[in-house]
């Protein structure tokens, strides 16, 4: 047998936890992974003293034999992992990363504006993304050529009044079918039902300027500027049942003044969407967001 073959390979996971708050719960679970022989590579930790919560996400790798099944020492670490998160109310989750069979399959909604979605497209090619992104969906056609030049899949779906229930059946089933695990609604104008929202539940990531509920309707920038408002922003937040209610991911603003006209304050609002909705989705995919009543926990 060569040397090559006697080499051992890592396999990486990443460990969510939230559960009520008490003494020792960083050395129980720091334990259990150095008995199961496993390297902590990333460890982030937080407390909501007002709830009495205690939030952890624990990054790590194990040796593993290549002659034997990678995912034994995985399935070793749950059953001896599983009795100790139930004696501590643990909620927990659990994922292999770090291969490609563990990329999320994502998703992206949008309509006529552009911005958001080129710019995570540009992203994925560029790396920046550890994803496989299996469909641009649009109810208009402005996206097709943009989705051909990254090679993305691309479905027209227009949706009216009358026929958005079929049209979100015929999303639902595409979703299905592509194994879909995460939608990003990149600038998607369109309210998506209850039943679509609960089949994926914190799972769909939303994204828009933060004048609300102050500036409503179609042009908030121009009410905004005709207010002389001195901050504009940004927010990405989960999608819920209740619209444009949902835990918000991350949030930006910029400063702006007397001198700056409508044309600059949408300028300056589409490049703070781009850059809220590229960190929330960069941060769900590495697994960083934990949620909690109407609000998240993102590690570092």
């Amino acid at each position: 047998m060569s040397e090559t073959s006697l080499q051992t390979s890592p396999e990486r996971a990443v460990l969510l936890i939230d559960c009520p708050d008490q003494k020792g719960l960083v050395a129980r679970v720091a334990g259990l992974l150095y008995a199961q022989g496993a390297n902590i590579l990333h460890a982030d930790q937080h407390q909501d003293h007002a709830l009495g919560l205690f939030f952890m996400r624990v990054e790590w790798e194990l040796e593993t034999d290549p002659e034997t099944s990678g995912n034994d020492s995985i399935a070793a670490f749950v059953v001896a992992f599983a009795p100790v998160a139930q004696d501590l109310e643990m909620r927990w989750q659990l994922y292999r990363v770090g291969t490609k069979a563990d990329r999320y399959r994502v998703a992206i909604f949008c309509s006529q504006y552009l911005h958001c979605v080129a710019d995570l497209l540009q992203r994925s090619s560029a790396g920046e993304f550890d994803c496989e992104i299996a469909v641009l969906v649009s109810n208009h056609r402005d996206a097709e050529k943009l989705a051909a030049f990254h090679g993305i899949r691309f479905e027209y779906i227009p949706v009216t009044p009358a026929t958005r229930a079929q049209a979100e059946a015929r999303q639902l089933a595409l979703l299905a079918d592509l194994k879909v695990e995460l939608i990003v609604l990149a600038r998607y104008m369109q309210i998506l039902s209850a039943e679509f929202v609960g089949r994926y539940p914190a799972a769909i990531i939303n994204v828009h300027h933060s004048f609300l509920p102050a500036f409503i309707g179609a042009r908030p920038y121009h009410a905004a500027h005709a207010r002389g408002v001195k901050l504009i922003g940004a927010t990405s937040h989960y999608v819920t049942s209740v619209l444009d209610d949902g835990p918000i991911i991350e949030q930006d603003v910029a400063r702006i003044s007397h001198r700056d006209q409508v044309e600059n304050l949408i300028a300056r609002g589409r490049d703070l969407e781009r850059i809220v909705l590229s960190r929330a989705v960069r941060w769900h995919l590495e697994r960083r967001i934990l949620c909690y009543g109407n609000k998240t926990v993102v590690f570092d």
